[in-house]
């Protein structure tokens, strides 16, 4: 089988495309042919840190993916073979993920995809859908779990909702029921996020953001889905509401964060720090089930008809995908593996 795979970190450079045998699924294990892997900022970010200690000789990259089950190992129902599914943490504590032809991995991180979602829908969930549905089941007073109604009267702020990950957060906040506010840098972005579903959208370069926000909840925002932490926390917390909840996945443009501590204590303020490899496989397996739910109900479309561009590239150039995602691509890059 074609695979890619690096040895050394470092750049994109790194990656090689080569031959290797088929993978045998062991006990509790399935193997899957992957039709469409999709790429993270995690996925080069773990390439590239030379810090992170190196646990495997070879690494084949990328967390996310949709494909089909073509043999189980020893304990999997055989009738899983032939099941449509994507996947979630393929390469977390493991040497092979998703960019290669098959992929071997625990059963419970394949989820059955529904016939009315493409592989372009499965490979663009992983990372982004779990990271915005413990985004959006953190705060004080729940929800712990999402279904529709579940977030009733409540108002999210979905900090870049033209990214991967405010897609996800936009498109469940509304299938849960929020009202859906998101802010973005430019009117590009604003068309994305309002395809996606975004009630409100603001433009945070513009005149008084936070005015405009209040405008929309007076009595303040219930959950931020926090992007750049260090850019966003004065915004933030000027239209949070008391006893609010920012998660926060990411810092983009890694701009210190500075707290005000008397300002948080007043506003008993609640942080959530978000990061899918130690939030524990409890978290993981319940939101891949209300994910998959909010899937079957047609909730999490991708295109950019649908407010996430897909950019594509072949399995030879998964360099070059690597690439587009350090540049900041707007939209899901996904690298075509089989057909």
């Amino acid at each position: 089988m074609k695979a890619i795979i690096y040895r050394d970190k470092g750049g994109p450079d790194v990656l090689q495309l080569v031959d290797r045998d088929l993978p045998r699924p062991g006990p509790g294990e399935v193997r899957v042919r992957v039709a469409v892997s999709g790429v993270n900022p995690t996925d080069w970010k773990s390439r590239s840190d030379a810090t992170q200690p190196k646990l495997f000789s070879e690494v084949t990259p990328h967390h996310d993916g949709a494909g089909t089950i073509d043999a189980v190992g020893e304990g999997i129902d055989q009738s899983r073979v032939g099941q449509r599914v994507w996947l979630l943490m393929a390469a977390a504590w493991r040497p092979t993920g998703t960019a290669a032809e098959f992929t071997v991995v625990p059963a419970e991180q394949t989820v059955p995809l529904p016939d009315g979602a493409g592989f372009d829908v499965g490979a663009s969930l992983g990372v982004p859908a779990i990271t915005a549905h413990l985004a959006l089941t953190c705060a004080e007073g729940g929800p712990r779990r999402l279904r529709p109604g579940a977030l009733d009267g409540r108002v999210v702020l979905a900090a870049g909702g033209a990214g991967a990950v405010g897609h996800a957060v936009i498109q469940l906040a509304r299938w849960a029921g929020a009202t859906v506010i998101s802010t973005v840098s430019g009117p590009e972005k604003a068309r994305l996020a309002t395809a996606a579903g975004a009630h409100h959208v603001i433009n945070y370069r513009e005149g008084d953001p936070a005015a405009e926000i209040r405008k929309i909840a007076p009595d303040g925002v219930d959950i931020v889905t926090e992007v750049a932490l260090g850019a966003n926390l004065a915004l933030d917390l000027a239209v949070l509401r008391t006893r609010g909840t920012i998660s926060t996945y990411s810092n983009d443009g890694g701009k210190p964060v500075e707290l005000d501590v008397l300002q948080n204590m007043m506003l008993n303020t609640r942080f959530q720090f978000l990061v899918l490899y130690t939030v524990g496989s409890q978290a993981l397996a319940v939101a891949a089930e209300d994910v998959a739910a909010a899937v079957r109900d047609g909730a999490l479309p991708v295109g950019e008809e649908h407010g996430l561009p897909l950019v594509r590239f072949p399995l030879d150039r998964t360099a070059d995908a690597h690439r587009a995602v350090e540049n900041g691509a707007v939209g899901k890059v996904l690298v075509d593996v089989t057909s």
